[in-house]
């Protein structure tokens, strides 16, 4: 009975249902003395996290499974503390999107020794094979969606293009800066684009492919490491260090939302910047309000819901003993990880209503200006 009220649970959420992840009427919750899922977060200090947090609460107390969130702020020590903590507590599902994907490796390791199944969430733990499941956006669309969005937009030739990235430390950035390269090198190469804030990017224009090593060196250069000020010195310093004919209309490649708006308000300031078009991801809260405002040009919208969806639906499955359903494939550097993949949508201010207010996912009242 149990197994057919949780399917019942799982298949009401494939079928539309926004809000909750699981309709109300769930299984009996289980005590906390036996907890059935641990799930690590990197930090509490992004909004986008915390609605994870929101989410994957409802949802594993509506499907009758306990469960205990923790967060490790940045800090792959406590991402290991925190991992340890929730196997001493019995778990069989540790869910866990790392800070530092390589670090994050030997707490997938003292997972799976103490007989735990391990799903990477979001971004993937790096060298180990004790990864069970990796639940994703496809993170090259998502390069790709920044990429073609800046290509639409650019007329002509030597339009200035200014690249931003994630932290280095995570697979992810290497994943959205691989996409966007995939779709912006041709037009670099072509003189469509001009680079103008990394060296060694523009030493790499001309190449189509590149290593792990070579978008290294880039991203070294052009990192913000997801942080807000990180992002605004960065984009001052390379304000500051250019002149104004790199300036005029420029293209702006920025990794996520939180640093999107850092980064577009030092364009912004910049008076001999007269127009800017750029990038994000997450569809932040705030960043639709940039959007709507005309100070952010687009963000990927990655539905949370269906990403806790997913995850939920693989945890279930496997504490029921079966088996996800995964499609997709990502190797990790010591094995290839079976992938769950969700769709991710661009949104521009024409879109945004359709998007994300009449799915439910944001309230109208929520912005000025809608």
């Amino acid at each position: 009975m149990k197994r057919i009220v949780l399917l019942l649970l799982v298949l009401s959420v494939v079928f539309g249902m926004a809000g909750p992840v699981f309709a109300a009427g769930g299984g009996e919750k289980k005590s906390q003395s036996d907890l059935s899922v641990g799930i690590v977060l990197p930090t509490k200090d992004e909004p986008r996290w915390l609605q994870d947090e929101a989410w994957f609460n409802d949802a594993l107390d509506e499907a009758g499974y306990s469960v205990e969130i923790l967060f490790s702020q940045g800090d792959p020590a406590r991402e290991r503390a925190n991992v340890e903590a929730l196997i001493s507590k019995g778990i069989k599902v540790l869910i866990i999107c790392p800070h530092d994907g390589a670090a994050a490796a030997s707490a997938a390791d003292e997972a799976k020794k103490s007989g735990v199944s391990v799903i990477s969430y979001d971004r993937l733990i790096t060298g180990t094979p004790n990864v069970d499941y990796y639940v994703t956006f496809n993170s090259i669309t998502v390069g790709e969606e920044f990429g073609k969005y800046l290509v639409a937009n650019a007329k002509g030739k030597n339009n200035n293009l200014y690249l931003y990235a994630g932290a280095a430390t995570d697979n992810n950035a290497f994943l959205f800066f691989e996409g966007a390269w995939n779709i912006l090198q041709p037009r670099i190469a072509d003189g469509t684009f001009v680079i103008r804030n990394s060296s060694e990017a523009v030493a790499l224009s001309g190449k189509q492919k590149l290593t792990r090593e070579e978008m290294g060196k880039i991203i070294g250069q052009v990192t913000t490491n997801w942080d807000f000020n990180v992002a605004k010195n960065l984009a001052e310093a390379n304000l500051t260090s250019v002149g104004p004919g790199a300036k005029g209309e420029v293209f702006i490649a920025a990794p996520n939302d939180g640093t999107a708006r850092s980064i577009a308000d030092v364009f912004a300031a910049d008076p001999d910047v007269t127009k800017y078009y750029i990038s994000g991801q997450d569809a932040e809260k705030a960043s639709i309000q940039y959007i709507i405002d005309g100070k952010q040009s687009m963000t990927v919208f990655k539905d949370v819901r269906t990403l806790v969806k997913d995850a939920i639906s693989a945890a279930v499955a496997i504490l029921e003993g079966d088996k996800p359903l995964a499609y997709g494939v990502y190797n990790n550097g010591a094995t290839d990880v079976l992938a769950i993949q969700s769709e991710v949508i661009t949104v521009t201010k024409e879109n945004l209503k359709k998007a994300l207010i009449d799915s439910g996912y944001y309230k109208a009242s929520e912005f000025s200006g809608l």
